[in-house]
């Protein structure tokens, strides 16, 4: 409680204190969600170089400061028919800013919770959440081997990102589904999902916000873990 405490602290500092730069946070709209605004880095990489030099000490690759082509697509999904989180418990999986998680509690969730195990995401839900005025718990334990409980909406965004997470996600996501949650990924086609396993829902064109992607526009689809 006391390092959560220490890292809220931490990133509120970033939040509030005024600057202009690659090396600062600001909260924006999402290019494919403009309900939604987040706190995000001009340049994640510039900010956490900066951000390390800061603290003293190394920190993990602050993915929560970006905005990720999954996520714009489900949370993109949820706003446009929000029938699939109004009234439901809602648990968004490795949240980073919290988008995903800011969508469900708009479209009328009745409980959200957004889990990942960076505390500098957790922190930075938190803010968001407040920013976009929506009550959204968080939680930064490593759920993978367990089967989520008290869920009926599971929803999972850029997730995929590697052979060695896609093989610790996969099965988690089934366990949720064959307990009777409703499971809904976002993947922008890195390569890692297993397609066959999955029922596309719905396609989506999200304007790229991704470093290293030489198109302005990605394909993202919407799936449903079967």
């Amino acid at each position: 409680m006391r390092a959560a405490a220490h890292v809220l602290a931490e990133l509120e500092r970033e939040i509030v204190v005024p600057g202009a730069g690659l090396d600062r946070l600001r909260l924006t709209p999402v290019p494919f969600v403009p309900e939604v605004r987040l706190h995000l880095a001009e340049d994640a990489i510039v900010w956490w170089a900066r951000m390390e030099a800061s603290v003293g000490r190394r920190l993990p690759p602050p993915y929560w400061a970006s905005v990720w082509a999954g996520g714009q697509a489900l949370a993109r999904h949820l706003l446009d028919h929000p029938e699939l989180a109004a009234g439901r418990r809602v648990l968004d999986l490795a949240a980073g800013s919290g988008l995903v998680a800011v969508a469900a509690a708009l479209a009328g969730a009745d409980r959200v919770e957004a889990n990942d195990i960076d505390p500098y995401a957790v922190a930075a839900v938190t803010f968001n959440a407040r920013a976009n005025r929506v009550r959204v718990t968080t939680s930064g334990a490593d759920l993978l081997d367990s089967v989520p409980a008290g869920v009926d909406l599971l929803v999972a965004g850029d997730v995929f990102y590697d052979r060695g997470m896609a093989r610790r996600v996969l099965p988690f996501l089934h366990r949720a589904a064959a307990a009777g949650t409703d499971v809904l990924v976002g993947d922008p086609g890195r390569g890692h999902l297993p397609a066959h396993r999955l029922a596309v829902v719905a396609d989506y064109p999200v304007p790229t916000t991704e470093p290293c992607v030489g198109s302005p526009v990605r394909r993202v689809q919407v799936l449903r873990a079967r």
